[in-house]
């Protein structure tokens, strides 16, 4: 069975590549619009293509079962009509509910005629680095809602469970809802970051527009979106769900990554 790994330069498509070789996977193809920045075991085959370039596909789809395609808005209804004419059978696609950005994507899979499954995630934990440069200055955390709670994910362990879907048996036509194991208020979150650093650190509550002004400089126009979100969580906060677990024995708590990451705040 030969499994295509798209976006495999990037975070989350390396990282499939990755557990899928550890899982035993004996015949993966990565497509990647810069080979020559990948570093694959060999036998692992890199082929030289890129999603919002439909064109240079059908080579690297020939002859694939099974892929994971990575979210690219812009193309996804050319991209799953090539891969409809490649004869692949399973797409594992990373993409959200109908309350995302992501949500065409799926759609676009399901009219495509090719048995799916869905990965719906929100915020990976990776987005706690954007707090880095506060934490390290000020050893604040300066947001205007402290009992804004989610779960956020690791983004290896979405990669985890695309990699064991990819592999696996009775999951087409399922959606997977993915989250971190734990929902966590903000001052929860900067509670165990302190810990893991060994540094006294505080939420500090503060004004939407001030948050917002000291988000623009890294984020322009979607710091106001972000700071909406994360409005929305109060009243709302993100349930957790087991799936991760489920799917594939052990999910990455807050706690943990931050441990695993101290050295970015210090």
């Amino acid at each position: 069975m030969k499994i295509l790994v798209t976006g495999a330069t990037g975070n989350i498509g390396r990282m499939v590549v990755e557990h899928l070789v550890r899982l035993g996977a004996d015949d993966i193809r990565a497509l990647s619009n810069h080979p020559e920045r990948t570093a694959f075991p060999p036998e692992v085959e890199v082929m030289k293509g890129y999603l919002r370039r439909p064109s240079s596909l059908p080579a690297a789809f020939d002859g694939v079962d099974r892929m994971y395609l990575a979210p690219t808005l812009e193309t996804v209804t050319e991209v799953v009509d090539v891969a409809h004419q490649a004869g692949i059978e399973h797409i594992v696609d990373l993409s959200g509910d109908d309350t995302t950005q992501w949500q065409p994507i799926a759609r676009a899979v399901e009219k495509s005629g090719i048995g799916w499954t869905h990965l719906y995630t929100g915020e990976f934990l990776e987005n706690t680095t954007g707090w880095a440069d506060q934490i390290r200055a000020t050893g604040e955390l300066r947001e205007p809602y402290p009992d804004s709670a989610n779960a956020p994910i690791a983004m290896d362990d979405i990669a985890r469970v695309a990699a064991t879907v990819l592999l696996g048996t009775g999951h087409l036509g399922k959606t997977y809802n993915l989250t971190g194991p734990e929902t966590l208020t903000r001052p929860t979150q900067v509670q165990q970051l302190a810990e893991a650093i060994g540094r006294d650190l505080s939420f500090v509550t503060v004004s939407p527009e001030e948050c917002i002004a000291l988000l623009e400089p890294a984020m322009g126009e979607f710091a106001r979106w972000y700071v909406e979100g994360l409005a929305t969580r109060v009243d709302h906060p993100q349930v957790a769900t087991g799936t991760v677990a489920d799917l594939t024995g052990h999910a990455t708590t807050f706690a943990a990554w931050a441990a695993a990451n101290a050295d970015l705040f210090r």
